[in-house]
């Protein structure tokens, strides 16, 4: 039998009102996602890569269609059922980090663990080594670079070891050296792993980096591209 994707997209629609106007943001949007694979959105700004990035993470409710993760309707399910789901199943990564500035790097890296009652400060320590965050690891937010605050929030994504991890503009707030540091970190890491990644991103020399680009325009897929390093 011919292997089902992880995530999959039918006909996904979302719009949102600006004053009176009401703006197409996705347009039957139609997408799969095999495990493992690591696959960047790219497009103008606007296009709605980081709409349907959410979509696909279970942050953002579609108003026609439908989500699947792992044959599972995403948004069939209760609210508390895919609470559990997005924290067993799903890591995130932003822009801008979201470290909470009162917390050191290694408490911030345990959070998605303490919400499901789980102890996984080993896990933590080993994930901020593997960073190169070994000796980082009781700082505040503000005592550490950018680089090394998206490095916390790398370790944090993966620290409940989810199926797939979702990134919106991981490198976009670093200079283009930290940036390419941060994302070759998060392919070899969801490569070991096989974890399935979903990346937005507005550089595509970075999107080259994964097995795959999809390409948005307007709310609608207009092209794919299997890239060369996968």
């Amino acid at each position: 039998m011919p292997e089902e994707p992880l995530i999959l997209a039918q006909d996904v629609h979302r719009s949102y009102l600006l004053g009176r106007k009401e703006v197409e943001v996705l347009r039957g949007i139609d997408l799969e996602i095999m495990q493992g694979e690591r696959v960047f959105l790219c497009g103008a700004s606007g296009a709605g890569k980081t709409t349907l990035l959410y979509t696909l993470a279970g942050l953002e409710r579609p108003q026609r269609g439908r989500v699947q993760i792992g044959g599972e309707d995403l948004y069939g399910l209760s609210r508390r059922d895919q609470s559990l789901l997005r924290n067993s199943k799903m890591g995130y990564i932003f822009q801008n980090y979201y470290l909470l500035p009162e917390l050191t790097a290694l408490e911030n890296v345990m959070i998605p663990g303490m919400i499901r009652s789980r102890n996984v400060r080993r896990r933590a320590i080993e994930l901020l080594a593997e960073v190169g965050l070994e000796e980082r690891s009781h700082h505040l937010p503000a005592e550490l670079s950018g680089g090394e605050q998206q490095r916390v929030a790398i370790a944090r994504a993966l620290v409940n070891d989810p199926a797939m991890v979702f990134a919106d503009e991981p490198t976009g707030n670093l200079d283009s050296r930290n940036g390419g540091e941060v994302m070759e970190l998060l392919l070899d890491f969801a490569g070991n792993l096989k974890t399935t990644l979903v990346v937005v991103t507005h550089d595509r020399s970075l999107a080259r980096l994964g097995d795959r680009t999809l390409e948005i325009l307007d709310g609608q897929m207009i092209a794919e591209e299997m890239d060369a390093g996968g």
